[in-house]
């Protein structure tokens, strides 16, 4: 008996049946429902991503280059707000711990984020009263907010997030490079838009919530063009100047 490549026996693991990778890659047919399912799971994936390990790499960047120059403030606490809305809206409604758990993982980080952008500008107390002022704020919105503005502030979470991007994209033009902003964050976050826009696709039946992924998506994908052509617009530079 032949032993199984490694290939097959990480793809019949993760991503899908025996039967589909027989389907796919054996008789290479492209059989639809196989695909749909493997497109499902690929995305899923990246939306896994983007949720655990898209603020890390920023946070790094920052902590290492001891500046965050480039990033936008307004727009760190519009993904905050964006961020904190789910977590508020599971801590209102009692739902249990592992649902929502590893949310409080990104939040602490982006709300560390929030603090070293102040902090690097100078205004490091102005930093701290502002974690202060959120931490007192999450607490008495998720136990003591009414059920109506728990709902609004899940429902404007999307929105939140996507004028983060604009403002982002904005300063990165008006500057003409993204500064301290990480690459391999935007990459996740950009393939996690992506994943939560295929599965609105299929999923949604609202028009208005389909509409705002697409155009959340159509930004991230700005964001990670504009940080791949200043990076080699700036590499281009320096070598020339080395020259």
């Amino acid at each position: 008996m032949m032993a199984t490549s490694p290939v097959k026996e990480f793809l019949v693991s993760y991503l899908m049946p025996e039967k589909c990778y027989e389907e796919i890659f054996v008789k290479f047919h492209m059989h639809v429902p196989c695909l749909k399912f493997l497109l499902n799971k690929t995305f899923g994936f990246w939306i896994l991503l983007d949720t655990f390990l898209a603020q890390p790499p920023q946070l790094l960047k920052i902590l290492w280059r001891r500046s965050a120059a480039g990033l936008n403030l307004t727009s760190a606490l519009l993904q905050l707000y964006a961020l904190s809305c789910p977590v508020v809206y599971a801590v209102a409604n009692n739902f249990p711990l592992f649902a929502w758990g590893e949310r409080l993982f990104t939040l602490a980080q982006t709300a560390a984020i929030v603090f070293l952008i102040l902090h690097y500008r100078g205004d490091t107390l102005k930093g701290l009263l502002v974690l202060m002022a959120y931490s007192g704020v999450m607490f008495l919105l998720g136990s003591y907010a009414a059920v109506a503005v728990v709902s609004w502030m899940q429902a404007s979470s999307l929105t939140a997030l996507i004028a983060s991007k604009g403002l982002q994209a904005g300063t990165n033009y008006c500057n003409g490079h993204t500064g301290q902003l990480s690459t391999l964050s935007v990459l996740l976050s950009c393939g996690g838009s992506l994943g939560v826009l295929f599965m609105s696709l299929q999923e949604t039946g609202s028009s208005f919530a389909t509409l705002s992924h697409i155009l959340s998506a159509c930004l991230s994908c700005v964001l990670l063009a504009q940080v791949l052509c200043y990076t080699s617009s700036t590499a281009t530079t320096t070598k020339k100047k080395s020259e």
